[in-house]
């Protein structure tokens, strides 16, 4: 049967599911439609959130507590690549440390949306975002 917490649980969960679809489907619409190259960190920021999609999908029906055990971490390392593309972006990262020797560099203005928002701070948005639903869905679910 299932409780109130659990169903809880379940939208917090495929919430943080809806955040790994449309990012997946967001990332490839750039690279796909609009031709942007992803850079370095952009694609291990995508080993990370495309997984995500699937496991937070399978984890809903039925809903599984240990969802939570196997989205997290791959949530956390995309969280880190991303705090590290944005240190990068902004100039914190001294150029020696900078991945993109080649390609697509990191910190490009082909990497701002809008003429005002680096592509970096969404993904920022969605793993912080799927971090704190998967968080808050593991203290709801009940056995």
């Amino acid at each position: 049967m299932q409780t109130t917490e659990n169903n809880t649980a379940w939208t917090l969960i495929f919430i943080a599911w809806l955040i790994a679809a449309s990012s997946t489907m967001t990332s490839l619409f750039f690279s796909e439609i609009m031709h942007l190259e992803p850079c370095i960190l952009c694609w291990y920021q995508r080993i990370c959130i495309f997984p995500l999609a699937i496991i937070l999908l399978m984890g809903l029906y039925p809903l599984r507590q240990d969802v939570i055990k196997y989205a997290l971490p791959f949530a956390v390392i995309g969280l880190g690549f991303t705090l590290y593309h944005i240190a990068l972006f902004y100039g914190f990262i001294p150029e020696g440390l900078k991945p993109c020797t080649q390609g697509v560099p990191c910190d490009d203005d082909s990497m701002v949306l809008f003429g005002f928002l680096p592509i970096p701070l969404l993904s920022l948005g969605a793993f912080s975002a799927i971090i704190v639903l998967l968080l808050m869905a593991k203290s709801r679910i009940t056995s």
